[in-house]
């Protein structure tokens, strides 16, 4: 197993496993981002070709490919095995030789390919099924589209699906884990959740079916009657699927967004799968939820120009409108892709790709059309309506953080209404946010994200400094002399002294010791991980003036500490009435004192 580790991590490079979740861009002889992680306004997240490594200097987080991969998707080592073995192309033939690793998680994941593959096959094998793909093809879909998205039918049978499952070896306790059956309430087996439905795979990012939507057609829908149920129908949350942070299509998506450098957000499958047949491939769908924080922070590692394709009518539609809030408060451009009432983008591109061409290129920055979308449904003209222009626009104004921004949109609010801006002012001071942003709802829903940890204190930044300048060139060791190595912490100079003892003399002897190094304990590791990245990051015209004012400093830190441990116990053994102690502590204060 080892053996396979080794050689998924030579064949995978970790810039571009990396670039493939996060828009990367040089600096120096590394790359860089705003992390994943926890939320930054500027790039404190690095990678390193050299290393094949990480780092977030924001939250402390760092490793290798497998490292990064567990932790961005949420996922143990062994399905962080299976992804990168697939992207490398290496065969897992160790791995299958001992079940025991087999995750819950990686079963899951074979039954829902199974599942794909079988309802792929339904719809080109049975009559419902081609009956199925003819509507696909009505709604403008190629064959070819079909595939690649690998749509397919759930035969009209109680338990279709499961009874192949569970010839291929299966429990129907696990069918129902991963959302594909439901347990009866008479009887002890449980049966398909989707019946007599087109099946539209959901994909993780690594293009791993993750959960399934289905669609009923309005035909089956006319012959089924009431019995038909909704529309659309969601594979329920499981260990692989979760609706809140799925972003279907993102898969085929995220090369085109970052290459745009934006994202087209629509609400249903077939607006996705047309857009990208129409050569908008940088669409996705929210998957049938309110847009949540978490599908908001993935859209943000590729780009922060979003274009919103969602029914915007603002007479309803609040959890459109906390999407869009949620959106702006982690700092989007966003704009508003107009579209006529009762059409979706894929009723547009069926008709007509040119119009949806138009649409996208003709998308409204946000306030702009809430400002039109005001004047369109208020009276500017009458005392009413224009309370309500304002009622309905100062929410969105008071959101703005920007203050010539927000003098902007005010003077304009002031025009449209008639009214002088200090009476606008007045009453956007009155605004209250609170119940507009639904501040409660989202906070439930706020993605957990790694704390930033607190600033580091002086004396650590400078032992850090030290080394990076040691790493950088390891003649510098000389200048450590054991009375200066005093000042360091335990992990400083355990690094130091495995240096010293290595006898290490130019980079390459520094490049295989620590590797060496990377194997001790925890504290050892981030330490030394750390300073690797901030030595290729800094450049001195003199390091070795550097270096030692970082000595001379960490000394004088260290003489600051001791004077006031011997105040302290000075005025204790003068409390305690102890005179030949308080004597002999001050005596030690005064010579230390002197000490340059």
């Amino acid at each position: 197993m080892d053996n396979q580790v080794q050689q998924i991590k030579e064949r995978i490079d970790i810039v571009e496993l990396v670039s493939s979740y996060l828009k990367l861009e040089k600096t120096g002889i590394n790359w860089r981002a705003k992390c994943p992680f926890h939320q930054e306004k500027g790039p404190s997240f690095f990678v390193s070709p050299t290393r094949q490594s990480f780092k977030c200097f924001g939250c402390g987080v760092g490793g290798d490919a497998f490292e990064f991969v567990m932790k961005i998707e949420g996922i143990e080592f062994g399905d962080a095995l299976r992804t990168l073995a697939k992207r490398a192309g290496v065969e897992l033939k160790q791995f299958h030789a001992h079940p025991e690793l087999a995750t819950k998680r990686a079963r899951l994941t074979e039954i829902c390919e199974l599942a794909c593959r079988f309802y792929e096959k339904q719809l080109a094998a049975s009559q419902a099924g081609r009956q199925a793909g003819d509507y696909l093809q009505k709604r403008g879909l190629t064959g070819e589209t079909i595939k690649k998205w690998r749509l397919g039918y759930s035969p009209d049978e109680w338990r279709g699906l499961s009874d192949f499952l569970v010839s291929r070896n299966y429990a129907r306790d696990e069918i129902v884990e991963a959302g594909l059956a439901v347990k009866s309430e008479k009887s002890d087996t449980p049966y398909d959740r989707f019946r007599g439905r087109i099946m539209f795979p959901v994909f993780d990012l690594q293009g791993q079916v993750a959960g399934f939507g289905g669609r009923i057609t309005e035909e089956q829908k006319q012959l089924a009657g009431a019995e038909a149920g909704a529309k659309y129908l969601n594979t329920a949350n499981t260990e692989l699927y979760d609706k809140s942070r799925v972003l279907y299509g993102l898969n085929f998506a995220k090369t085109e967004i970052r290459k745009k450098d934006a994202c087209i957000l629509t609400e249903g499958y077939m607006d996705v799968i047309l857009s990208h047949q129409a050569g908008f491939e940088n669409t996705v769908a929210a998957s049938g939820t309110a847009l949540s924080p978490y599908q908001l922070q993935i859209i943000k590692r590729y780009t922060e120009n979003l274009l919103v394709a969602f029914d915007m009518d603002l007479a309803g539609g609040l959890a459109t409108q906390r999407g869009i809030d949620l959106a702006q408060k982690q700092g989007f451009e966003i704009k508003v892709i107009l579209m006529t009432l009762e059409k979706d983008p894929a009723d547009i591109i069926q008709q007509n790709p040119g119009d949806w061409e138009k649409a996208v290129s003709n998308a409204q920055e946000i306030m702009s059309f809430y400002f039109s979308t005001a004047q369109t449904r208020y009276d500017a003209v009458t005392p009413k309506g224009k309370k309500e222009i304002a009622d309905f626009l100062l929410p969105q104004i008071k959101k703005i953080s920007n203050s010539i921004l927000q003098n902007h949109w005010v003077r304009k609010l002031a025009d449209i209404i008639e009214v002088s801006e200090q009476a606008v002012f007045e009453e956007l001071k009155k605004t209250n946010l609170s119940r507009a942003e639904g501040q409660n709802d989202s906070s439930r829903s706020q993605p957990a994200a790694n704390p930033v940890p607190k600033a580091k204190e002086r004396k650590f930044l400078l032992q850090e400094r030290v080394l990076s300048l040691v790493l950088k060139n390891p003649a510098h060791l000389n200048l450590l002399t054991d009375d200066r190595l005093d000042c360091f912490s335990a992990e400083f100079k355990n690094i130091f002294a495995f240096f010293k003892t290595r006898q290490v003399q130019t980079a390459q002897d520094l490049s295989q010791i620590t590797n060496d190094l990377q194997s001790q304990e925890q504290g050892i590791r981030l330490v030394l991980e750390s300073c690797l990245f901030l030595s290729e990051l800094y450049e001195t015209e003199d390091s070795e003036a550097e270096m030692q004012t970082c000595l001379s400093v960490l000394a004088g830190l260290r003489k600051q500490r001791a004077l006031a441990d011997l105040a302290l116990a000075i005025k204790q053994a003068e409390l305690s009435g102890d005179e030949a102690k308080s004597a002999a502590l001050m005596q030690e204060f005064n010579q230390l004192a002197k000490i340059k």
